[in-house]
């Protein structure tokens, strides 16, 4: 599972500056340099703090050194630009094909994002860019989502194929993602293409969401996981000889109550220092990479000592669509997080984007299904069947109580620890909504000693605990990929569209045209059949996915307009 994934920008501390050539080119007239925005955040925090937090931000893809907003007077033969955080215009295609935006008009440095001096920094490479999204994919899923596909397919071959074909329908929207994201190559990822694609209102909507659900209800879900596995072992059922006997031993309010105090104590970690949580990051990677492998090892020295635990046909194969629906949900969610380069695509080398994302998908995706195969080497198919603990189970059936002690330990941390680093991302997405007059001002602000966006991390938090206290690991799951799946929809659909409309724009990568069409197909009637399979999660989705239209219209759009006649006295 992602640990950060779906960011917003973060205002700029520097603006860019549109190429007249470019502009002309466009039928545009000149526009005229912009001017820096300094915000409660610049002022609280030091020169080498600052640096610091950029950097972590640029990886996370809050920043965007060059974020431009085109206002365009209309009538008056000219044009203006404004350095905003949120990228809502109607000229935001325009301003992506432009070289400057591109980065070919700043001669040999090349694209890049911009420090404060604004000097282009050095370009992600190819490797980097694969660890970032290797690094942001593998995470808590793994160790907690086969149960739950097992369960729904009913057959280790089934639940391998539905893994497969998570992996197949990953890669398809990550190869759409790649085409959009060399095509308009600003910081951003889904916010930038649904404004190209369908202006600002659709934009607006996916950033209201991932501040209100997306953030938030992954948030909980990650938080169930670490609490499972924590009450595994407070309620000494780790050493229990019966997984199911042992998961039904613990009350489902301890779980809650642990997963709410695990999210507090990472919000503490965050509302004491910015770089504790950052330096956490680290160590609990090491931790989830170290898990992983032990999986790998684990099956491979059983199968080598012993004969396969589990059947691997496809007998007693479920027929239920409804439950293949939540199955593939469950382990889409695994892979999520396989869009993250697109959101520092201007911090990438040119052209490296659709390598960087293949290439990492096709290893992510190996790494997944020789996971599952050494978790059905190792475990019977009905221990593996419904338990979200299938890490810890693995443990146990691999050394006895001892094994199953240490795989929840190191488990438990890894999820913490995804759990770290998507509360670093939306704290600070809150904190630019914010700033931007989306949310009141009042969770931009940041703690004056420790230079944390403290009323960020509470609201973020408290969001979190509603999802955890309402919703359990398959409804929060599927919930979450409803969401997330429409939006994903949306932005291939914009590929399409964008395709016809602006047929002349340059595209360095563009995929077969197979592809989109055939993600948005899957996508599409795997929401219908979430919609039948559980209606009541389905519509909590759809209705979090409209819900910013009612503050787009009330109050964002009072905003823009004060802005461009701001701008326009200037």
């Amino acid at each position: 599972m992602a640990e950060a994934s779906l960011p917003l920008h973060r205002a700029s501390t520097s603006s860019s500056r549109a190429s007249t050539s470019s502009l002309a080119a466009d039928g545009l007239p000149p526009a005229t340099p912009s001017q820096p925005i300094r915000t409660e955040y610049d002022e609280a925090v030091d020169d080498d703090e600052e640096d610091d937090v950029h950097d972590a931000d640029a990886a996370a893809g809050l920043l965007d050194g060059d974020a431009t907003e085109k206002l365009v007077a209309k009538g008056r033969g000219r044009s203006r630009t404004a350095s905003f955080s949120f990228d809502f215009s109607g000229r935001l295609l325009q301003l992506a094909a432009s070289d400057d935006v591109a980065g070919a008009g700043s001669g040999t440095t090349g694209r890049g994002s911009r420090d404060r001096s604004g000097n282009v920094k050095e370009s992600m490479s190819l490797i980097g860019g694969m660890a970032l999204i290797v690094g942001i994919v593998i995470g808590s899923g793994i160790f907690s989502s086969p149960g739950v596909v097992a369960k729904e397919t009913g057959s280790v071959g089934t639940a391998l194929l539905v893994w497969a074909g998570a992996g197949l329908l990953s890669w398809a929207g990550g190869s759409s993602f790649a085409e959009l994201g060399v095509m308009l190559p600003n910081n951003g990822g889904h916010q930038v293409y649904l404004a190209a694609a369908f202006g600002d209102l659709a934009a607006y909507c996916y950033s209201f969401s991932a501040v209100t659900a997306l953030k938030p209800g992954s948030q909980a879900i990650i938080g169930i996981i670490s609490a499972e596995y924590i009450c595994r072992i407070v309620y000494h059922t780790a050493f229990e000889d019966d997984p199911r006997a042992a998961a039904r031993g613990i009350p489902t309010y301890a779980v809650k109550l642990v997963a709410i105090s695990g999210l507090f104590l990472i919000s503490a970690v965050h509302a004491w220092s910015t770089k504790a949580g950052k330096r956490t990051q680290v160590v609990v990677t090491v931790f989830k990479v170290l898990a992983l492998v032990l999986v790998f090892i684990g099956g491979l020295t059983h199968i080598i000592l012993s004969k396969p635990a589990s059947d691997f046909s496809f007998a007693e194969s479920s027929d239920k669509p409804a439950g293949y629906a939540l199955a593939l949900f469950s382990a889409l969610w695994t892979f999520d997080g396989w869009d993250s380069a697109n959101y520092i695509a201007r911090d990438i080398a040119p052209g490296s984007l659709p390598l960087i994302i293949n290439s990492s998908l096709g290893v992510i995706v190996v790494l997944f299904l020789l996971a599952n195969v050494s978790y059905f080497l190792v475990l019977p198919f009905e221990t593996a069947t419904g338990t979200t603990t299938i890490g810890l189970d693995f443990g146990r059936a691999l050394a006895g109580p001892v094994g199953g002690l240490l795989f929840a330990i190191i488990v438990s941390i890894s999820a913490l620890g995804a759990l770290n680093g998507t509360l670093y991302t939306s704290s600070r997405l809150i904190v630019a909504a914010s700033e931007q007059g989306f949310l009141p001002r009042l969770f931009a602000h940041f703690n004056e000693r420790q230079k944390t966006p403290i009323n960020g991390i509470l609201l973020s938090s408290a969001l979190s605990t509603i999802f955890i206290c309402l919703g359990d690991f398959s409804n929060l799951t599927l919930f979450y990929g409803v969401c997330a799946w429409v939006w994903n929809l949306a932005v291939v659909i914009g590929l399409l569209v964008l395709r016809v409309q602006q047929p002349n724009l340059k595209r360095p990568y563009k995929t077969y045209i197979a592809t989109p069409i055939a993600f948005a197909s899957t996508a599409l009637f795997l929401i219908v059949l979430s919609c039948f399979s559980k209606p009541w999660q389905s519509l909590a989705a759809f209705v979090f996915c409209v819900a910013g239209t009612v503050p787009y219209y009330l109050h964002v759009r009072h905003i823009d307009t004060r802005k461009t006649d701001a701008v326009e006295m200037t």
